[in-house]
């Protein structure tokens, strides 16, 4: 007498419920929740503060609730929030502006990170204290000094600062421009801008921060493609 074939270890039953248990706690991973704030959903929704006592109809419940919440099935844990004190959002602006001017590759936030991980030695800018912050700023304006992008604000009015800074940026890159035989040797900012990019600067002295930046941009783009 043949002997009774054995039972498959887990059924169809089985491995969808496994596949359930498995979407919920990866959604509690993705979202970020803790476990308090995940057994209140549970509770809330199917009446248990575990997974593991739910039903199928609660478990799908549950994927449906997370999946409300922005979850999904193919979702990756979010990214860190970039830095965003003082420091760090005037440390981006100095990156970006630097990768204009040739000096930095990569813009990223992530190369960002990596830089003033190297100068601070803290894992996230986020992190970074005033001095540690105050330390990756001196090292951003050093790199600065050395693309001829001065920095020198002795006697400039608080409020004028970050403007005086983006008209010297803009004129940094014409410089680079011209050096790199880009433009004549004559052209100024107004001439430059109209032939390099279609933009008109109908008045250099008045330039503002959003004319600034277009320019600023525009005179990046183009250098960059220039740079070997």
């Amino acid at each position: 007498m043949r002997a009774a074939a054995r039972p498959a270890l887990f059924d169809a039953s089985t491995q969808h419920r496994r596949a359930l248990l498995a979407k919920v706690h990866v959604a509690k991973k993705v979202l970020g929740l803790d476990d308090d704030t995940y057994r209140a959903v549970l509770l809330r929704v199917a009446g248990e503060t575990s997974a593991a006592k739910c039903s199928d109809a609660q478990l799908v419940a549950l994927v449906k609730e997370f999946e409300a919440k922005g979850f999904t099935a193919k979702a990756k844990k979010p990214s860190p929030r970039p830095a965003d004190h003082p420091l760090a959002l005037k440390a981006r602006a100095m990156w970006i502006s630097l990768h204009q001017l040739g000096v930095v590759d990569n813009p990223s936030e992530p190369a960002l990170e990596a830089f003033a991980q190297r100068q601070l030695g803290v894992a996230k800018l986020q992190w970074a204290n005033q001095r540690e912050g105050n330390k990756l700023i001196e090292a951003l304006k050093a790199m600065a000094e050395r693309a001829g992008w001065s920095q020198e604000l002795s006697g400039v009015a608080p409020a004028m600062r970050v403007l005086v800074l983006r008209r010297r940026l803009v004129d940094a890159l014409l410089a680079k421009l011209k050096a790199a035989d880009v433009v004549p040797a004559d052209w100024d900012i107004r001439r430059a801008a109209w032939h390099l990019g279609g933009v008109e600067v109908r008045n250099v002295a008045l330039l503002e921060h959003g004319d600034i930046d277009v320019v600023a941009k525009t005179f990046g783009r183009k250098l960059r493609e220039a740079l070997p």
